[in-house]
């Protein structure tokens, strides 16, 4: 009878020839990094996220705004990775030690052979307490629960007031951020005061009040085409949002927005959609943080300053890429093409062959902005394409980028529902 071959193992127990990559975060990056990597039996993948759930920060914005369900842009980790071999863990992140390739948790400790920090961003508020005490910022779906409760309360407190200059500062908000989400919320919150508010709240017509959208630079969505600019200008301004171009909300007390230009708005809503900052975490070095606080990555994403650790995503600054020397946009096609092309990278090592060094391939810009508006700019601005043709674009787009068809159908649906009515029923006040 012969003897049984013995296989090498590690001082944490697990083969040789099997290597533990352990994923910080499970948005785009995360996401499509396990994914991939996971099919390769030599590596065991594990990932982490404080929530239980993956979700869809594009639409966020119609979270708060009560024409979808947190439910329709969201779907639990452990049922998305089933029979995929991704074991998940949710947890937060104490601190990490590289020496020991160990990675500190609330509830346990996890080692590592690589890890990579799939960590997303937070809301920047750029050092104003005011603003990050009274504000409301929409980056997690707390965030957007938090704001649709607040907006639907604040719109039964005006029916009610007999105050009329207390009504108006009631029905009056204003957005900080001209970017994709700012504009959309914007657009959306008009469209709503036009076709639906009136109908709910009778009793409020004729009140004054308005919305106001914030940029501390010369256009809306600025990185987008000329076309771009003047499109969502001329939409917002037609739906009767106040447009406020090369100006910062610089204070917020709860009653009044001070601007950069010694202006003030009387409001009882700031939205907050004006810039994010990376997720930091004990035991990386001041020396590998960039920009944004960012990890300093190298072509491969590898973490400057260490060993076997990656960053992907918003928690990368990668500024090898000659054609954007101050590195790439935060953007969700960024995330998802550096997770495919990491998961190839640890594929290539495993099986020694080189790795490949990431180009990110810009497939193009989209924002809607009213019931029948999107703009959308393909191949780095070179084509515009606006009206009815950018909002099916826009529609489909992201509908396809949700994890599954039951998030697809339901989204849909609840999309035609609205477009056809001109109204929702998702506008219900729930309190945990």
């Amino acid at each position: 009878m012969s003897t049984p071959k013995t296989i090498p193992v590690n001082t944490d127990g697990v083969r040789d020839t099997v290597k533990k990559i352990v994923i910080i975060g499970g948005g785009f990056a995360g996401i499509n990094l396990a994914e991939q990597v996971a099919k390769n039996k030599n590596y065991e993948v594990t990932l982490l996220d404080k929530n239980n759930y993956n979700y869809f920060p594009p639409l966020l914005y119609q979270v708060a705004t009560s024409f979808l369900d947190p439910s329709d842009i969201s779907y639990p980790f452990r049922k998305l990775f089933r029979n995929k071999r991704i074991n998940y863990r949710m947890a937060e992140v104490l601190k990490i030690d590289p020496s020991s390739q160990t990675v500190h948790l609330t509830n346990e400790e996890l080692k590592y052979n690589y890890l990579v920090f799939a960590s997303g961003a937070r809301i920047n508020f750029f050092g104003m307490e005011n603003v990050e005490k009274n504000a409301m910022p929409m980056k997690t779906i707390d965030d957007a629960l938090k704001m649709r409760n607040a907006l639907l309360q604040t719109m039964e407190q005006a029916s009610m007031t007999k105050d009329l200059a207390e009504r108006k500062k009631m029905l009056t908000i204003v957005i900080a951020g001209g970017g994709p989400t700012g504009v959309e919320v914007a657009g959306m919150l008009a469209e709503m005061k036009k076709n639906i508010f009136l109908k709910d709240y009778p009793e409020l017509k004729g009140t004054p009040g308005g919305i106001y959208i914030v940029d501390g630079g010369p256009n809306l969505l600025g990185p987008m085409s000329q076309k771009t600019h003047q499109e969502a200008y001329k939409v917002l301004s037609e739906l009767g949002v106040k447009v406020k171009l090369n100006t910062q909300v610089k204070d917020y007390d709860k009653n009044t927005v001070t601007l950069s230009n010694g202006e003030t708005i009387e409001a009882k809503t700031l939205i907050w959609a004006a810039g994010i900052t990376a997720n930091t975490f004990e035991g990386i070095p001041e020396t590998s943080l960039g920009v944004g606080r960012r990890m300093i990555t190298d072509e491969f994403n590898k973490v400057t300053g260490l060993e076997n650790i990656y960053a992907i995503g918003d928690a990368s600054v990668q500024i090898t890429d000659e054609r954007y020397p101050k590195g790439h946009p935060q953007l969700a096609q960024v995330a998802i093409q550096q997770g495919r092309n990491l998961a190839k990278n640890f594929n290539a090592i495993q099986k020694g062959h080189s790795l490949s060094p990431f180009k990110y391939f810009d497939k193009g810009d989209m924002a809607i902005i009213g019931r029948n508006k999107a703009v959308v700019d393909l191949f780095k601005n070179r084509l515009h394409i606006g009206g009815i043709l950018a909002l099916f674009m826009w529609l489909f787009i992201h509908l396809i980028s949700l994890v599954n068809y039951r998030n697809k159908l339901k989204t849909l649906y609840n999309w035609a529902t609205a477009y056809l009515s001109k109204d929702q029923s998702l506008r219900m006040i729930f309190r945990s």
